[in-house]
């Protein structure tokens, strides 16, 4: 089978513009973007997805690959991916900040471990209760949910797609602020329980001055802390399946269906 030049520039524009949306995704998307993942495994992966996305995308007709339409076009793409990416994984980021809450509050903000997903370090327990989010996510089959939006986006998008509207945005940037109503509702339980433990520390102190709380009531907040925690991770995956079917309302709007 011989290929001339003009089905060569059409293969090569048909598949720019899948290419490009999921490299962004890749960029910024949790789980599938983490920085553990070797370089050649996103790109690989981002190819194969590409390949397979590429019979839904919109036919680029004679588009010169090289024009300044189809750059134009590719760099929307590669920020409409980022920005589906983004949008999923503030819920990760929510739950990481709920338990760096829980932690400080117990008394262990100074437990740090590596992130495997950012590469620097973070406290233990939020990156506990990411870890958790990472297994909810894969158990709930989050991330084929993900590639089907793609793949719906793309069957109903048109090779002139334009950048996501100012609705689309503002909505994207009003789901970055439940981050931190999604952080209180999963560290309230643990919350309030260690506020009480607080309280009882203070009644104590006033009874008995002499007592030293700091070495009796630290070993105290912390193993309490970690049975409030363990009792409370049953609201867990209901909190996380939350913020996840609104990110995904988020992710709908910015892939176009």
């Amino acid at each position: 089978m011989n290929f001339d030049l003009s089905q060569l520039q059409s293969l090569v524009a048909g598949l720019m513009w899948p290419l490009a949306r999921v490299s962004g995704l890749l960029l910024t998307a949790p789980v599938l973007g983490a920085n553990s993942i070797p370089p050649r495994v996103k790109i690989g992966l981002a190819l194969l997805l590409a390949l397979v996305l590429v019979p839904l995308a919109p036919s680029p007709g004679a588009v010169d690959p090289l024009s300044i339409a189809a750059l134009v076009t590719v760099m929307q793409q590669l920020v409409v991916g980022a920005a589906i990416g983004f949008a999923l994984k503030l819920a990760f980021e929510a739950l990481s900040f709920a338990g760096d809450l829980v932690a400080s509050t117990m008394g262990l903000g100074f437990a740090q471990v590596v992130d495997p997903q950012q590469g620097h370090g973070a406290p233990a327990l939020g990156q506990f209760y990411v870890l958790l989010a990472t297994l909810i996510f894969l158990a709930l089959n989050g991330h084929l949910e993900l590639i089907a939006l793609l793949a719906t986006g793309m069957h109903h998008a048109s090779w002139q797609a334009a950048m996501p509207g100012g609705n689309q945005l503002w909505n994207l940037l009003e789901f970055a602020s439940h981050l931190f109503t999604g952080a209180v509702l999963v560290a309230l339980p643990a919350l309030a329980s260690l506020l009480v433990v607080n309280f009882g520390f203070g009644a104590i102190s006033r009874a008995a001055p002499s007592m030293n709380l700091f070495s009796i009531g630290f070993p105290i907040t912390i193993c309490l802390g970690f049975v409030v925690v363990w009792l409370s991770l049953r609201t867990l995956p209901g909190a996380f399946d939350a913020l996840q079917r609104a990110a995904f309302v988020v992710v709908r709007a910015l892939a176009g269906i």
